[in-house]
């Protein structure tokens, strides 16, 4: 597998209209009501549909195709493994909560909070899966009441950081081979370099996988770590996962 290339954040599609930079600019742009509804915790809700609970429901997805979209261009020689490792950090309840941090909206739901429920939505704001939740249900209002220009365009600049260090996240594919066989209770493996070809420039290695006296993959590379990547990989698929 070739090296991922990361680049900026995906462009934002071309059209007239607002483009805000984050969650902030964002939720600014909603309507009054849509605005409110967006930060209305459940504590104080007259019922359940009256609170932000169904927005962050579909701001989950949103956030997840924005995100799935913009790391497939971002990383197009990375399979679906490595892009499920990616999407996985950015859109975090970690990641999430950082963001709704960074863009204030913890404070935005208490000053939107009834005078009575001020010190509940307080405490509550610090909770990290609160936090979350405002993160999404944001970008869900966004979505139905400004559309998916101005969303995809606060999305891509207010997770712009974990997007660019997401490809830290792919696990090496010997670790994963590791696991997958901790996992199924079965013995560890060792790595051999079985060759090397061409000048010490421009070398080429070739390892293989041994589990036992078991051969589980072989594989090529430009150096020995690499070659043994290349070999783990091998291994990975034929027991039929991708690295």
């Amino acid at each position: 597998m070739t090296p991922s290339t990361t680049s900026s954040p995906a462009p934002v599609p071309d059209g007239s209209g607002p483009r805000p930079r984050d969650l902030a600019e964002l939720l600014a742009l909603l309507a009054p009501d849509a605005r409110r509804l967006a930060l209305t915790h459940p504590f104080w809700a007259s019922d359940s549909l009256h609170s932000y609970e169904r927005l962050e429901f579909l701001g989950d997805s949103v956030l997840g195709v924005i995100v799935t979209e913009a790391l497939m261009q971002q990383h197009p020689d990375r399979l679906e493994g490595d892009l499920t490792w990616m999407r996985q950090a950015v859109v975090s309840r970690d990641a999430c909560a950082v963001v709704a941090d960074a863009c204030g909206l913890p404070e935005a739901m208490v000053d939107a909070a009834p005078r009575s429920r001020r010190a509940d939505a307080r405490q509550l704001a610090d909770h990290r899966n609160v936090k979350a939740a405002l993160a999404e249900s944001v970008i869900g209002a966004a979505w139905l009441d400004v559309g998916e220009a101005p969303t995809r365009s606060a999305v891509l600049g207010a997770f712009a950081e974990p997007l660019a260090h997401a490809h830290e996240r792919i696990r090496d594919p010997k670790t994963k081979l590791q696991e997958r066989l901790q996992g199924a209770g079965q013995p560890g493996v060792r790595y051999e370099i079985t060759g090397r070809e061409g000048s010490p420039h421009d070398a080429t290695f070739h390892a293989r996988v041994l589990q036992g006296d078991r051969e589980m993959g072989v594989g090529s590379g430009r150096s020995k770590q690499a070659a043994e990547r290349a070999a783990a990989e091998a291994a990975l698929d034929s027991l039929g996962e991708e690295a």
